[in-house]
């Protein structure tokens, strides 16, 4: 049996070693990409919907990414129809993320797959891992949330500004806070 490359490990979501030249060149090359659509804010609309095109693994019709914006790779990212990500928005997708359709993100949300063992010693040896994210259909999350990897965020739930959301969100949920709690009827 053939060894599985760095690469293949981190997709799979198992250990891996960010180190590995093939996903420095992998990275490498999304810092070219982004560099240029950073840039590329004077440009319109259909311009920078190219450029997004370019390097994410789906990007629905009418989504929006306000400059700038930053990730490690592109291509693990699928964001749907007319989805909004609004200034300075971090994604971290060693793994999957996928963003329903309709979806609007506040300004500097940052997802994140990324894991590292919490034994210190592990740590130290370089591995790490990820945890896919899932948003829904219709999810608002206000600015500055954090979403940890492995989180589920339902359908036209509603994450409020500042959250860390550490557990899945129900669809229709309305959560706040640090750590996120749902909140019923009181406003955020």
């Amino acid at each position: 049996m053939a060894q599985r490359t760095e690469k293949q490990k981190m997709l799979a979501g198992e250990p891996y070693h960010a180190g590995d030249p093939e996903l420095i060149a992998d990275h490498q090359a999304a810092l070219a990409w982004m560099a240029r659509y950073n840039a590329a804010s004077t440009l319109g609309a259909a311009e920078r919907r190219a450029i997004l095109v370019e390097r994410l693994g789906h990007v629905g019709a009418g989504a929006v990414i306000r400059p700038p914006f930053h990730c490690d790779y592109g291509d693990n990212i699928r964001i749907g129809d007319g989805v909004f990500l609004n200034y300075g928005c971090i994604i971290l997708d060693v793994v999957s993320v996928s963003i329903g359709d309709g979806t609007q993100i506040g300004p500097a949300v940052q997802i994140l797959t990324a894991d590292h063992p919490r034994d210190p010693a592990e740590r130290a040896k370089g591995a790490e891992w990820g945890r896919p994210i899932t948003i829904g259909r219709n999810v608002w999350i206000g600015g500055g949330a954090l979403i940890l990897p492995g989180v589920t965020i339902g359908d036209d739930a509603i994450v409020g500004a500042g959250s860390v959301v550490t557990r899945d969100v129900g669809a229709g949920a309305t959560v706040a806070g640090n750590p996120a709690r749902e909140r019923t009827g009181r406003p955020l």
